[in-house]
């Protein structure tokens, strides 16, 4: 690694850290996130069930990285495992994590038309209940947006939501704007390193460089290269690999890139914003 490399500071607004692949090695994955120059990692939460874990390994492990944050939220693939009475047990979480300088929105959250067996009507209940609450305590959320770009825009529209992360976006470049039109960022991450992603990688290189953050998702959504590498999950640590092959089909240097994304990451969640300028850690722009 170059000296030059070793300045940067990237940002993965997107991991699920808490997830069962993670569960016998997380200090061993940390410990590469953060010899990698990962500065920051948000943990979005799927159900009610992971949400005293998040809040517990963000601050553990927030020694290590000091950007590791965690968002509350009840993911559209976990609604026939939620309760109705799940949004009022939410209400009080973020309440009572209001003074957890790492607690930094709401999410994961969203609207899913792809999988089969979800309820709509049970899926649009529990994001617009979310989305209250986003409004309620003006937080921004991060979006789950599979097939649902247009569902989604319309419930934004009929809030004041202070704008967040659409994650893993794969919608067209009109949708893209209107996202970005209100307040957001869009999650570009693994699924761009496939040569066959021509409209992701369309996306990336057209839309404005202050609307795009990166991710992994891991342990979801490997690079390509992953599974020719004997790779069994996608990490945190491959964020920066995955970041340069995205800098590369931006056009732009990985430090015009990393310092961008990192900007953008901190723009779209200003918790995290004041987080990190608590740590010290910035990237000033060049």
């Amino acid at each position: 690694m170059s000296d030059a490399n070793k300045e940067l500071a990237w940002v993965d607004t997107h991991c699920h850290l808490d997830a069962p692949e993670f569960l016998n090695s997380l200090p061993k994955i940390v410990s590469k996130s953060v010899s990698k120059d990962l500065k920051a990692i948000l943990l979005p939460t799927v159900q009610a069930s992971d949400w005293e874990q998040a809040k517990n390994l963000a601050n553990q492990y927030g020694k290590d990285i000091p950007g590791l944050v965690y968002t509350l939220g009840i993911h559209p693939l976990y609604i026939n495992k939620a309760q109705e009475n799940d949004i009022g047990i939410l209400k009080n979480q973020i309440e009572q994590s209001l003074d957890d300088s790492r607690f930094v929105g709401i999410g994961e959250i969203g609207l899913d038309y792809f999988v089969e067996g979800l309820d709509p009507q049970r899926q649009e209940y529990f994001f617009h209940t979310q989305l209250d609450l986003a409004q309620q305590f003006h937080l921004p959320v991060i979006l789950h947006v599979r097939r649902s770009q247009d569902a989604i825009l319309k419930a934004l529209r009929k809030r004041k939501v202070p704008g967040g992360i659409a994650h893993a976006f794969n919608g067209s470049h009109q949708q893209a704007e209107q996202f970005i039109e209100l307040g957001f960022k869009l999650g570009f991450g693994g699924a761009a390193t496939y040569d066959r992603a021509l409209q992701i990688r369309r996306l990336l290189q057209e839309l404005p460089l202050e609307s795009i953050v990166t991710e992994t998702d891991a342990p979801d959504i490997p690079p390509a290269w992953l599974k020719e590498e004997g790779g069994q999950f996608n990490e945190p640590a491959l964020l920066p690999r995955i970041a340069r092959q995205l800098a590369d089909i931006r056009g732009i240097s990985e430090e015009v890139f990393s310092k961008a994304v990192w900007q953008n990451a901190m723009q779209a969640l200003p918790r995290w914003s004041s987080l990190m300028a608590n740590n010290l850690i910035t990237q000033s722009a060049s």
